[in-house]
């Protein structure tokens, strides 16, 4: 059984794959518990591991100058998915149905936060009619979705200390607040000034010639060296781990020079590969080496690893399903899309505007894992959130995780192409939305210091 879900075949398009999530369940602790729990919780790291994959490969191919052009949108974008639901949540459970305060506002943090590794998936996952990470709508939802996982780090670090704070420990609220918005604003603010100003020249003058001569492994090494760096500092500074893979992806971009002579320009990878003083770029060696494992093992554990912690049994009482299903997990998802800041544009008609709106809508939808770590610790750690207020999370965040990407899926299927060819699709002049013959044209927007400000 475990076979016919994790082993799927090529997606036709981005939906990810509910399968792992229902094995997760079934063979984890919420239902059989067929798996002992040391075996669960390899499963749990190595789809851990699949997670920072995703993210460094989304770093890897985003179009950074659509990052800062979209910059603004994107903050509006993440605001609007942080807010509304806790608003939301406080109409419905507090006014509603006599949550307490603070419950409420854990079970809205829960539910505002954005699944980084789903619209990862999402993205990676397209269909062949868009390139997603080449879009402008594609790109406001990547920076929209790492910036409410900045956001979800905060809200989980508090979360976790309501509990001292509420039985008289010493907690310095201020600091554990700022923390990680200092962290994740410093690393987003030096990483590309050290790259542009250091670490890229050297790199260009003294180190990029020698990787024609080994091609594949010389990226490969530099790939591990430049990812555990980020992830390490990111996690010693008390920022998102997946922040520090992502901009550990898109520090490599810059990296290589830009000059048609340069080793890393080449028009595809068999080009790299075939010519001795070129040499292929970190996309096409992550696409050769990493891409098949993440995408067939990793990412299915990675799902797997949110169906372990799903209490399955307990969530089937009709206050649950009541409270769950047909209030907060339908209202969420449609509050979050009506309220979506609109991708419109001056030249854009309001047929155009509607799927690519659609898009980043329901993209934003799926709370997954970091929904789920919130709850868990409110449940766990503090003394507020009750049995009820947990089923009730868990239910909306499970149905937000599976029925956002498969609208997203059906979105891309049947409009894709007007997608991609509309005003907030793939831009001209800028990337022709392939990696292969497009990358030069990405990496010299990041020449011309084009880089995000996160």
């Amino acid at each position: 059984m475990a076979g016919s879900f994790l082993a799927y075949e090529e997606p036709s398009s981005n939906r990810p794959d509910p399968g792992p999530i229902i094995v997760g369940i079934i063979y984890g602790m919420p239902l059989a518990d067929i798996l002992l729990e040391i075996w669960q919780e390899t499963f749990l790291a190595i789809g851990y591991i699949g997670l920072i994959l995703i993210i460094f490969e989304g770093g890897l191919t985003s179009r950074m100058d659509l990052l800062k052009q979209n910059f603004f949108l994107s903050m509006l974008a993440a605001a609007t998915g942080v807010l509304f639901p806790i608003g939301l949540s406080y109409l419905l459970l507090y006014l509603g149905f006599g949550y307490g305060a603070v419950e409420t506002f854990i079970i809205g943090a829960a539910l505002s936060t954005t699944s980084l590794g789903t619209t990862f998936a999402v993205i990676g996952g397209a269909s062949k009619d868009i390139d997603l990470s080449q879009t402008r709508v594609g790109t406001v939802l990547v920076s929209a979705a790492v910036i409410d996982d900045v956001s979800g780090l905060v809200m989980s670090s508090v979360i976790h200390d309501l509990g001292s704070i509420s039985g008289g420990g010493d907690v310095n609220l201020g600091w554990l607040i700022g923390r990680p918005i200092l962290a994740s604003f410093l690393m987003a603010a030096l990483t590309p000034l050290i790259c542009k100003y250091i670490v890229a020249p050297l790199f260009r003058r003294y180190i990029e010639h020698h990787f024609a001569r080994f091609d594949h492994l010389s990226n490969v090494v530099l790939m591990v060296l430049i990812l555990c760096a980020f992830i390490s500092i990111a996690a010693y500074a008390g920022t998102s781990v997946l922040f520090g893979a992502f901009l550990a992806g898109s520090f490599l971009t810059y990296l290589p020079s830009k000059h048609p002579e340069g080793p890393f320009v080449v028009y595809s990878r068999e080009h790299g590969e075939q010519n001795d003083d070129k040499s292929p770029t970190f996309v096409h060696t992550f696409e050769k080496y990493f891409s098949d494992v993440q995408k067939y093992l990793m990412e299915p554990l990675f799902f797997a690893s949110i169906g372990f912690a799903i209490p399955f049994i307990d969530l089937w009482t009709g206050t649950a399903i009541w409270h769950g299903i047909v209030v907060v997990g339908v209202w969420i998802p449609l509050w979050d899309i009506l309220t979506k800041p609109k991708v419109d544009g001056p030249s854009s008609s309001l047929s155009e505007v509607l799927p690519s709106a659609g898009l980043l809508g329901f993209a934003m939808v799926a709370r997954g894992e970091i929904g789920l770590l919130i709850v868990e610790i409110g449940y766990n750690s503090t003394p507020y959130v009750s049995d009820a207020g947990f089923h009730t999370a868990v239910w909306a965040i499970l149905l937000n995780t599976i029925i956002g990407p498969m609208v997203v899926g059906l979105l891309i299927k049947f409009r894709g192409k007007a997608i991609g060819n509309g005003h907030w699709g793939i831009q001209s002049g800028e990337n022709n939305g392939g990696h292969e013959k497009s990358q030069p044209e990405h990496d010299q927007a990041l020449e011309e210091g084009q880089v995000p400000m996160q």
